[in-house]
């Protein structure tokens, strides 16, 4: 299953903060939580399509904005990140669950 995942950033800017919440919660669901408004997410096709329903269905298209942005295979993928701050950064990888 993880062979066909890609790589994601979703940044947005919703301009409702009740809204804003509701994409966050969301965006939690989906993936890793980068910084305001910036997540990382490890998707196949299927969660990606489902990612994109649960926002447009939250999201105003007249006063919000989501970018979607396709880094690649996530296992392959290799991206060159300046992160300056408190916070370093480095691609979601897949870990094993335990149930």
């Amino acid at each position: 299953m993880a062979a066909d995942e890609r790589l994601y950033f979703v940044v947005y800017d919703i301009a409702d903060p009740r809204r804003w919440r509701s994409v966050f919660r969301t965006m939690h669901g989906y993936g890793e939580w980068v910084q305001l408004s910036v997540f990382q997410c490890r998707l196949t096709r299927v969660r990606h399509a489902e990612l994109v329903a649960d926002l447009d269905n939250i999201t105003h298209h007249d006063d919000d904005h989501v970018v979607i942005i396709d880094l690649g295979d996530a296992d392959k993928v290799k991206p060159k990140v300046v992160s300056l701050g408190k916070r370093s950064f480095s691609p979601v990888v897949r870990e094993p669950i335990i149930v």
